[in-house]
């Protein structure tokens, strides 16, 4: 019985402590107001740093991923449904959005979207 309980203690230690270095969505937003880059510079930045990118929905890829474009080249962006929904969003709006860079050791890096804008013309 002492063991599994161990067992137990351990288990949900290394769960809450791995959800522990995730960051919240207000730290990536405060973090991407600093750091506002071009597709270009997102692709030398390290995991997890929080972006801000301006430029257009090009693509809708399948589910949540869509392609985004500025000047500087293409990215893989992954907007949750409910933020794409709340942003009235269409594919080839221009948008402002702000992310986490997202690398990833056997494809391209991407962009996971927390917050997204339409910009109107």
């Amino acid at each position: 019985m002492k063991k599994s309980i161990f067992v137990a203690s351990i288990l949900a230690t290394t769960v809450l402590s791995s959800s522990a270095f995730a960051k919240d969505d207000h730290v990536i937003i405060q973090e991407a107001a600093k750091n506002i880059a071009t597709v270009q510079q997102v692709a030398k930045m390290q995991d997890e740093t929080g972006v801000t990118l301006t430029g257009q929905i090009t693509k809708h890829i399948k589910s949540d991923h869509y392609q985004f474009k500025d000047r500087s080249g293409t990215i893989d962006v992954e907007i949750d449904d409910d933020i794409w929904r709340a942003a009235g969003l269409k594919i080839g709006d221009h948008v402002r959005l702000v992310g986490e860079v997202d690398t990833h050791r056997y494809k391209p890096t991407d962009i996971e979207v927390v917050k997204i804008d339409k910009i109107h013309h």
